[in-house]
């Protein structure tokens, strides 16, 4: 007995706990640990994390109330901006086709006159190119050479028609 008096269990009478279970038990002795004035801190805190969530919480709200009315009366206008957009797209496809058509028909009339021509234009965007900036000469001297080839491809078809 005298190995239980400095022992936690031996400052409380069984007798008193008889009537608890034991995780009744098991709470009550971790009360009795716990300091009040940090249960009660950790309560306002966790109070005040309460009241800031529940403002965020109503700020996030009305601002999505206001973006959904926002994008409601913008809405119409984006899909007449997509319209025109998608007519515009279908206008300059229209154009380049015919203008591809009409270059393919110049060629096969005037070959050569047509490559000269296509060689000077090209020359002289090089020129132009030239005061800008390395980067954009770059870009332009590929597009440079991918005209080239899709002209000289083009009088490749009509070297095949005219063999025809």
């Amino acid at each position: 007995m005298d190995d239980l008096k400095g022992t936690p269990e031996s400052d409380f009478s069984i007798e008193c706990f008889q009537n608890y279970t034991a995780p009744e038990v098991f709470i009550q002795g971790l009360a009795g640990i716990v300091d009040q004035q940090d249960v009660e801190t950790m309560i306002r805190a966790q109070k005040q994390m309460l009241q800031r969530f529940e403002k965020t919480n109503e700020m996030l709200t009305n601002c999505n109330a206001l973006s959904a009315s926002r994008l409601k009366t913008v809405a119409p206008e984006f899909k007449k901006h997509i319209h025109l957009l998608v007519e515009m797209k279908k206008d300059l496809d229209y154009i380049f086709k015919k203008l591809r058509a009409i270059k393919m028909k110049l060629s096969a009339q005037y070959p050569e006159a047509f490559s000269e021509a296509a060689r000077s234009s090209f020359a002289e965007e090089c020129e132009e190119d030239t005061s800008e900036n390395s980067n954009k000469n770059k870009d332009n001297r590929r597009s440079l050479h991918i005209k080239n080839e899709v002209l000289e491809g083009g009088n490749a078809d009509q070297n095949r028609r005219a063999s025809k």
